[in-house]
């Protein structure tokens, strides 16, 4: 079974709280990070676990919501083994995942539909890494 990890700050409740329904219909398992509720907290207190689980292997992917995406996205990157990708349309998710073997989602919970949120995890998740000439490139990112 595949493991998905989640995450968010009080903007992005609603939208984890669909996209966890959806992923669970589908079939696949979901860890939960919070937050629980739409008062306000402090995102990265939300990343770093989710974080944890995909750079330890526990889980294949993260996903993270957030208002603009672009909290959620730097907080997570910030740590090794993660490659997340502030996505607001399926084909920008579809890149991230062919090119640049994303492992986290960011979702600007803000800026886009529910529908479209549920579309580009759809796509992220059931589109895989090219590798090819893209590995040698991803290799280059944790040269930092």
């Amino acid at each position: 079974m595949i493991k998905i990890a989640l995450g968010c700050d009080h903007a992005g409740y609603d939208y984890k709280e669909v996209i966890k329904k959806n992923l669970i219909k589908k079939g696949y398992e979901v860890i939960d990070h919070g937050t629980h509720s739409t008062d306000s907290v402090d995102y990265p207190d939300f990343v770093h676990p989710v974080c944890k689980d995909v750079s330890r292997n526990k889980v294949q992917h993260g996903i993270l919501i957030c208002g603009s995406g672009n909290g959620v996205s730097m907080a997570a990157n910030k740590h090794k083994k993660i490659r997340a990708a502030l996505c607001w349309n399926s084909t920008i998710a579809k890149l991230a995942r062919q090119h640049n073997d994303a492992n986290i989602v960011s979702i600007p919970a803000r800026f886009i539909s529910k529908r479209m949120a549920s579309l580009i995890i759809t796509t992220f998740l059931g589109t895989p890494f090219e590798g090819g000439r893209h590995q040698r490139r991803v290799d280059k990112i944790s040269n930092c």
